[in-house]
């Protein structure tokens, strides 16, 4: 169902789908307004400052495939807040590490991942769209106007035309299962993967590795428990922050210690990123560690996406993410755009 143009949208969450399914809206002259339930714009694209780095904890870098997608992130470099990043990418294992080549050309946001959606969001706002932050949207009601958006904090929006969900479809699920059972029922059918994902912040520059360049930016992991090693101060704007690293987990060990104590998981993340050092080596003072939970980080393998990679239902709710198309940045605003595309009635 394409939204007429004096329609009034919702998007529940505000990071890379949700963000560019309101700019497509918005460009197509629709009414927008944002919720995210965070403090900011960002969702899996928002960095973590602390007080002695800044730290991407969620997509440490993104390929470009789509012809669509290359257009974008060329404006957004124009606007100067991506840059290509890593310069090269390492295979890091116990027996050593090599210099991985995937053919692959990848991005960061510039000086931080959540640069980009910042920039998204304050693009929108320059054109009137709205934006809620810390604002967690738990019902959906129908009226003879449209929906309206009830927070947990019993505030009420609206009425809209339509919803558009960019949430994980476990959160989206309680929204629309009351509404629309095809969309309910797909929610069910993209199962969700948790991920752990550590920090750890040096006095000094890491030990050198021997036979390697020492300004290695990013590697892959073969360990049990940790799956990706990014630097987040050779990222391109933060050559005068301190020495600190992310710790991506892997996805089988992230399920297996979901419950345990963020402090303890960043030491295990610690001591495995330790293991793929060669012994003995003199590590850095540590000023500053810890980990954050993603509990909807990825779709699973199994997940049932739809051939659109997003989902319009009936009575104006509709759904989009990277769940719906893949576990890219790409992925998700492809989705959200996407979708944007075909409520606006454009090609």
């Amino acid at each position: 169902m394409a939204a007429h143009p004096s329609s009034r949208i919702a998007v529940i969450g505000a990071g890379i789908a949700g963000l560019a399914c309101a700019k497509r809206l918005s460009n197509a002259g629709q009414s927008v307004t944002l919720f995210d339930k965070a403090r900011g714009p960002g969702g899996r694209m928002s960095s973590k400052r602390r007080p002695k780095a800044t730290l991407d904890l969620g997509a440490q870098a993104f390929t470009v495939r789509h012809a669509d997608f290359a257009a974008e992130v060329e404006r957004w470099r124009d606007a100067g807040c991506v840059a290509k990043w890593p310069n090269c990418l390492y295979q890091a294992s116990p027996s050593g590490w090599q210099v991985h080549h995937d053919g692959q050309n990848r991005f960061v946001g510039a000086p931080r991942m959540s640069a980009i959606t910042r920039h998204l969001a304050e693009s929108l706002e320059s054109q009137g769209a709205a934006l809620h932050t810390q604002t967690r949207i738990t019902t959906l009601n129908p009226t003879t106007d449209g929906w309206q958006l009830k927070s947990a904090t019993d505030e009420v929006f609206g009425p809209y035309t339509h919803v558009v969900i960019s949430a994980p479809p476990p959160q989206a699920a309680k929204l629309v299962q009351e509404w629309d059972n095809r969309l309910f029922s797909l929610c069910q059918r993209l199962p969700q993967r948790s991920c752990w994902a550590g920090w750890v912040v040096f006095d000094a520059p890491l030990p050198a590795l021997p036979g390697e360049a020492s300004e290695w930016q990013m590697a892959r992991a073969q360990h049990p428990a940790l799956r990706l090693i990014s630097r987040n101060h050779t990222k391109p704007g933060r050559e005068d922050a301190p020495e600190s690293v992310s710790l991506i987990a892997q996805l089988d060990w992230s399920e297996e210690h979901l419950e345990e104590e963020s402090d303890a998981v960043a030491q295990k993340l610690f001591d495995a990123l330790r293991s793929l050092y060669p012994a003995p080596l003199r590590w850095p003072k540590i000023v500053d560690m810890g980990a954050h939970r993603w509990r909807y980080s990825q779709p699973a393998e199994n997940a049932d996406m739809p051939e659109e990679g997003f989902a319009i239902g009936h009575d104006g709710l509709s759904l989009c993410g990277d769940s719906l198309r893949g576990g890219r940045v790409e992925d998700a605003w492809l989705s959200g755009h996407q979708l944007a595309q075909a409520l606006s009635g454009q090609n």
